[in-house]
């Protein structure tokens, strides 16, 4: 598992730091514009009218696919396989005719600020994003798959090919001044994705045939345990388009401060949670199935254990050093001083919530596992409701910075409550290994943290602020695995240890 862990992580990191490049391709050209807004609500309407569904139906194929390939062996679950697909494309088909249809009530009620050009410019874009919804889904199983064939490197990389047409269609779009090159260079690299992940999948196996049967109980099965998950993924959803429709009336370029802010935030997300959870997931679907409820509490702390040792110290280091950060990835070109601003602030408060993030999604894929998604369904609404109320409370004083306040406290509620619902599920799990680890990570990550930040300060007026921050950000990594290494965590020796027992092979 551990190194499975390691491998999806390298991997990701490489794939998120290309998808940051796009990010900051797009601020370097267009800032925090109206045309930045439009764009990235063009990408968000596709997202949450289908993401929720592609969801909630790729978390419910895993267990089931498990559950068909073991008792009725392989043919059988790759028959269920196509079947899916499939359907899925006749509801994909559903879903398009009417997002083309009512396109304008969508744009107004997802970016209720939006007026004029910027409001026009949105819709177009909207009627070319929607069409990759056809993708979409298929790519969600087809990751699925080749997870479930312990393939993980294609489903992990497959961001590189998206963010490179992604980059392409940007700069051209600028440099021919033909703006709807963005929405269609997103098509383009959706289409891009699904025929890298259609090629591999069909190495490890997949063999397309049309099977349409909308009776077949395995489908129902699936649904039983993905309705719920659909439900819970769609109030986030719900989340963000509450968050996008208020950033659109604060402040012009809002929209985009939020989501640069965000993608930061993510990225902590896709490294580190995404890369255990990935692994973890397939794992205790299996022990669960087999009622070994002993091994999934022995990989669920494990799981508690690395995202504490990577995500609290990102935590701290985002909350010190929130504005030279956006600073350096973004403050260049037409990334102004107020759209730094703007985005630093949202960044700081939405890492507060980092750990809330992250341990909700491990928690929730332990219920999963169990084909228990009710519970995470009722957790997702409750901190649903709370966010969306802070989100009209904070953001009257807080503006941009409101909205991330408001979603990191309600992540962080959310994940207490999963908690204490697990472990009425399940019976206690083993606080005392997870419980010292924390606090050993938290201590180092504080000391971290203000070394890092009298280094940085200590340096500026020699080294200017990027080159202070890369050199406090090298240090800060350096000391913290010497602090937690002293400290002697287990889930870190044991880390440790393999790693240096690999390069003694070599």
């Amino acid at each position: 598992m551990k190194k499975a862990v390691i491998l999806i992580m390298i991997l990701t990191i490489f794939s998120k730091f290309i998808g940051f490049f796009r990010d900051i391709t797009l601020s370097y050209f267009y800032g925090a514009s109206g045309i930045s807004d439009a764009y990235l609500i063009s990408l968000t309407i596709p997202t949450v009218i289908f993401g929720f569904v592609a969801t909630g139906i790729s978390t419910g194929y895993i267990p089931m696919y498990s559950r068909i390939e073991e008792k009725e062996g392989e043919r059988q679950s790759k028959a269920y396989t196509n079947n899916l697909l499939n359907i899925l494309l006749v509801f994909a088909t559903v879903v398009v005719i009417l997002g083309l249809i009512f396109t304008e009530p969508l744009v107004r009620l997802f970016a209720s600020g939006f007026t004029g050009d910027i409001l026009e410019l949105a819709i177009t874009f909207t009627r070319i994003s929607i069409v990759g919804i056809y993708f979409t889904m298929t790519i969600r199983i087809l990751s699925a798959y080749l997870n479930m064939k312990k393939y993980y490197v294609v489903p992990t990389l497959i961001g590189l090919p998206l963010n490179i047409v992604f980059i392409i269609s940007i700069i051209l779009s600028d440099r021919f001044d033909f703006v709807l090159l963005l929405a269609i260079g997103n098509v383009v690299a959706i289409i891009v994705q699904f025929l890298i992940l259609l090629y591999f999948a069909h190495r490890k196996g997949f063999r397309y045939q049309f099977i349409f049967k909308l009776k077949d109980q395995h489908i129902k099965n699936m649904l039983f345990l993905a309705i719920p998950v659909i439900i819970g993924s769609s109030v986030n959803q719900i989340n963000k388009l509450v968050d996008r429709t208020l950033a659109s009336q604060i402040s012009i370029g809002g929209i985009s401060a939020l989501n640069y802010a965000n993608t930061l935030n993510l990225f902590v997300q896709g490294v580190f949670v995404v890369s255990i959870s990935t692994v973890m997931y397939p794992l205790i679907s299996k022990m669960a199935s087999k009622g070994n409820m002993d091994g999934l509490k022995k990989a669920l702390a494990q799981a508690i254990t690395g995202i504490n040792l990577l995500v609290i110290p990102a935590t701290v280091g985002s909350l010190f050093f929130a504005e030279p950060i956006v600073t350096l990835l973004f403050g260049r070109g037409a990334f102004d001083e107020q759209a730094v601003a703007m985005t630093s602030t949202a960044f700081f408060f939405y890492s507060i919530g980092m750990i809330g993030y992250g341990l909700r999604e491990v928690l929730s894929r332990a219920f999963y596992s169990m084909q228990d998604t009710r519970t995470p369904m009722v957790n997702a609404a409750i901190a649903m409701l709370l966010n969306i109320v802070l989100n009209f409370i904070l953001s009257r004083y807080l503006g941009i910075g409101g909205l991330a306040l408001a979603t990191s406290i309600a992540a962080l509620f959310g994940t207490v409550l999963l908690y204490y619902s697990l472990r009425k599920k399940i019976g206690p799990l083993d606080m005392k290994n997870i419980s010292m680890p924390f606090v050993k990570i938290t201590l180092a990550s504080l000391v971290m943290g203000g070394s890092a930040k009298i280094l940085y300060e200590f340096l500026q007026p020699f080294a200017g602020l990027n080159l202070s921050l890369i050199a406090a950000i090298l240090f800060a990594a350096v000391l913290y695995f010497a602090l937690v290494s002293f400290m002697k965590i287990e889930d870190v020796d044991d880390l440790m240890a393999g790693l240096r027992r690999k390069i003694l092979k070599r």
